[in-house]
């Protein structure tokens, strides 16, 4: 049988789910201690605050997202090329049923307290970053392979997550999945023209 989650990893569990569906601030820590089936005591035993709470789901958001994204099978192809779009073509399997089954938790709470909470906009800088991070020898591989200067792979890395990003407040405001399938789609056209070779585009 599996470990009886501890009393911390249910509260970062109800925290992912409640951030993303309600946000920071509707979210109270009576309903994270609800959510999670803790008493208050607990909760304050191991966060002294929402917003540690917070910062802890964040670290968290990154490295569950990062293991899921690691073993993923877009780092099989051997041509770096291949290997970029085929994260493309992952993020847009991910995309499915209500917002907060797919969007991203830094995403969601730096939109409300970049300007409130520094801890929290760092944490969640570094969730995104640092999965920007992970593209970034490919993308480097890949422009080098078919001989594109004057870009940065580390600034397009970062390119990639601001349409995905932006994708997610669409789909928010429009109530429209769809749309972030259709970013998706656009980024992969930009990042085939930007890189693939000049022949290969007038083949096609």
């Amino acid at each position: 049988m599996p470990p009886t989650p501890t009393a911390p990893a249910k509260l970062l569990a109800a925290a992912l789910a409640l951030f993303r569906a309600k946000g920071y601030a509707a979210t109270s820590v009576d309903d994270l201690c609800a959510a999670a089936g803790v008493t208050k005591g607990a909760f304050f035993h191991h966060f002294p605050t929402k917003e540690a709470l917070a910062v802890a789901a964040a670290q968290h958001w990154g490295e569950t997202t990062g293991a899921l994204f690691a073993s993923a099978p877009y780092h099989q192809p051997a041509d770096p090329l291949a290997r970029v779009l085929a994260y493309i073509d992952f993020r847009a399997a991910l995309i499915g049923g209500p917002p907060e089954a797919f969007t991203c938790l830094a995403g969601t709470l730096v939109q409300e307290t970049f300007a409130t909470s520094p801890a929290i906009r760092e944490a969640c800088h570094a969730a995104i970053a640092n999965h920007a991070q992970t593209l970034e020898a490919d993308i480097a591989a890949a422009l080098a392979a078919h001989h594109v200067t004057g870009v940065s792979a580390a600034s397009l890395a970062l390119h990639t997550q601001a349409v995905l990003q932006g994708a997610f407040i669409l789909a928010k405001a429009a109530g429209d999945p769809g749309l972030v399938t259709d970013s998706i789609a656009h980024l992969k056209r930009y990042l085939t023209l930007l890189i693939q070779p000049q022949e290969t585009r007038h083949a096609a």
